[in-house]
């Protein structure tokens, strides 16, 4: 199996991919080194305080692809996000403040991700929801 954000994004759901993208974040230990063979006693109980959880390669490569699905998926649910604010008499001062962004850039993405995402009838109620793109 290729370990693609496309072939995670189809397996796991938003909730899902981010609760084993943390898991898998969290079990690293974030050490830089390269593997190293250590000469422990494998019977004293002391070795396991030694123990470091680093990750192997496929879940290296499982936690990038995560992290992208991740993305991808909470950008998409921006649409749905902003069509509810909007809905409820949001103004787009304060999307773009729950955004990070200015209302210039909040409209924008709104409508690149209407044009993407919605067919002809539902992006026509989605830009007459928008209004005119906010000024300066």
């Amino acid at each position: 199996m290729s370990i693609t954000p496309e072939a995670l994004e189809a397996e796991f759901s938003l909730t899902t991919a981010a609760t084993r993208l943390d898991f898998l974040s969290r079990r690293d230990n974030g050490d830089t080194t390269l593997n190293t063979v250590r000469d422990d006693d494998a019977d004293s109980w002391t070795s396991l305080l030694q123990d470091q959880t680093r990750l192997d390669v496929h879940e290296s490569l499982e936690l990038l692809a995560l992290g992208e699905v991740v993305s991808r998926k909470a950008h998409d649910s921006q649409l749905v996000g902003i069509r509810a604010a909007l809905r409820g008499g949001a103004g787009w001062e304060q999307i773009a403040a729950a955004l990070g962004v200015t209302p210039q850039q909040a409209w924008d993405s709104y409508t690149e991700a209407v044009a993407r995402q919605l067919d002809a009838g539902a992006a026509a109620s989605a830009r007459e929801l928008a209004g005119t793109r906010p000024g300066r």
